[in-house]
């Protein structure tokens, strides 16, 4: 596995951008998030030392963690971005973004159906968005597509969206005032993946987390550990 980060910083779009993690370790650090700056890091994936790709063949990159891949202000550096992503066929890049409707603005020319090497995940994280962002979703030519309801803040129904789905990964949110995570809404997406045969995962737990009818508060390291004590993950057949 990879990080690359070819900018940094990002504007809130949705309720689920409401305690965003880039957010809150930018303030701590007293950095202007809504700024978006391309990094030293920017060429990674064609970085070489010895005539050798730094980013071995075969791994997984996941892009722009700092930011959204599809944010406006990026525009003029995304078409150097896809050239690295055409060069490198031998690495699998992975990205989500919240404004997936700008996704035939930012595609490149030669997209036609997708890259086989990009995996792009559309973040939702209540019904408003279901309906809105994964209406439009299902319908694009992408190769491998995920949804991501993390964080999820409500019970959602997004079966009639899975199919061509590649997963869906659910996680609650980390922080002192999060909105709470019930894990009945959990297991409810999971049971609509079971029934469109698309694979689930239980990233992590939220800070605020009510089992039944049981509020829990939970650190930080315990969002991931109990969300993989639960055991729930399925994989399609």
């Amino acid at each position: 596995m990879a990080m690359w980060n070819p900018w940094r910083g990002c504007r809130r779009v949705s309720e689920g951008c409401k305690f965003c993690y880039v957010h809150q370790g930018d303030q701590k650090r007293k950095m202007n998030t809504n700024e978006i700056v391309k990094l030293p890091q920017f060429d990674a994936p064609v970085k070489k030392v010895n005539g050798v790709y730094k980013i071995p063949a075969g791994r997984k990159v996941f892009v722009c963690f700092s930011s959204d891949f599809f944010i406006e202000e990026a525009d003029d550096w995304r078409p150097a971005c896809w050239q690295m992503i055409k060069e490198r066929q031998d690495l699998q890049f992975i990205f989500l973004t919240k404004r997936i409707e700008r996704f035939y603005e930012v595609i490149p020319d030669d997209w036609q159906t997708g890259y086989e090497n990009v995996q792009i995940g559309c973040s939702v994280e209540n019904q408003q968005q279901v309906e809105q962002r994964l209406a439009f979703f299902q319908t694009l030519p992408i190769k491998k597509k995920s949804v991501i309801c993390q964080p999820l803040i409500e019970a959602v129904q997004l079966e009639e969206y899975l199919p061509g789905m590649a997963e869906v990964i659910v996680g609650g949110e980390y922080h002192k005032a999060a909105r709470p995570l019930d894990y009945q809404w959990v297991l409810d997406i999971r049971e609509q993946c079971i029934r469109q045969n698309v694979n689930f995962d239980f990233r992590q737990c939220g800070t605020n987390f009510i089992k039944d009818e049981k509020i829990y508060h939970l650190t930080y390291k315990q969002l991931t550990a109990q969300a993989k004590k639960a055991d729930i993950n399925w994989r399609a057949h």
